[in-house]
């Protein structure tokens, strides 16, 4: 891929390659593989625990559904540095609750009645912004991105790079749990949707309104 793509076009693979691993390092599937367990984890039942799961997965249906509606008009870019912003700090808050918990003496987490709602809340609300952005965004982008010669190849890796690093936040993500921590888990979350602000505003080009031929200029 790298041998066809020189010049401006082999920039374009880094970014899409970028994207793709970015909207996997912001720690989304942790919060879906892990979900149930993570709730009953910090205080709530079984039931409230999967009744949680389901509503993030309604939010994340709704989200999605305003995104396509509006993507067209606002554009790929602004959606995609503003849900990384809004990530980064609902990542933030739910650390921050998760600090504040107590060890129970089988080894759960036990957090106050305030600071259980805060993680509830932002926890969803970072869903509602990953699935209003990174989630179909990424997608997107990574159709219109590519010129036609390398179409096809670039986007085949950057999709291995996606489930790569699919791969490596959801096995890692256990052994921070044991080592570190929830809070400090998902401060390292907060600070890769930090980072993918930077990353959007500095290297991603708004592709609204473009024909792929376009796009190696």
């Amino acid at each position: 891929l790298l041998d066809k793509a020189t010049g401006r076009v082999r920039k374009i693979v880094w970014v899409g390659i970028g994207l793709a691993t970015f909207q996997q390092l912001v720690g989304i599937n942790v919060v879906f593989y892990y979900g149930a367990v993570l709730w009953q984890a910090v205080g709530f039942s079984e039931s409230d625990a999967l009744l949680i799961n389901v509503i993030s997965g309604g939010l994340s249906i709704g989200a999605c559904v305003v995104t396509i509606l509006i993507v067209d008009k606002v554009g790929r870019k602004p959606l995609l540095w503003i849900g990384s912003a809004g990530m980064a700090l609902s990542l933030a808050l739910v650390a921050v609750a998760f600090s504040t918990g107590d060890l129970a003496e089988g080894g759960d987490l036990v957090l106050s009645d305030s600071m259980g709602v805060l993680a509830l809340v932002a926890a969803n609300i970072y869903v509602v912004f990953f699935n209003g952005s990174w989630g179909p965004v990424m997608w997107v982008m990574l159709g219109e991105m590519f010129p036609n010669q390398i179409r096809g190849s670039g986007l085949a890796v950057s999709g291995l790079f996606q489930w790569g690093s699919n791969f490596g936040i959801t096995m890692t993500f256990p052994i921070l749990l044991a080592g570190i921590g929830l809070a400090a888990a998902y401060s390292i979350y907060a600070f890769f949707a930090l980072v993918s602000v930077w990353f959007v505003l500095r290297f991603v080009h708004e592709t609204k309104g473009l024909e792929l031929e376009e796009m190696a200029g």
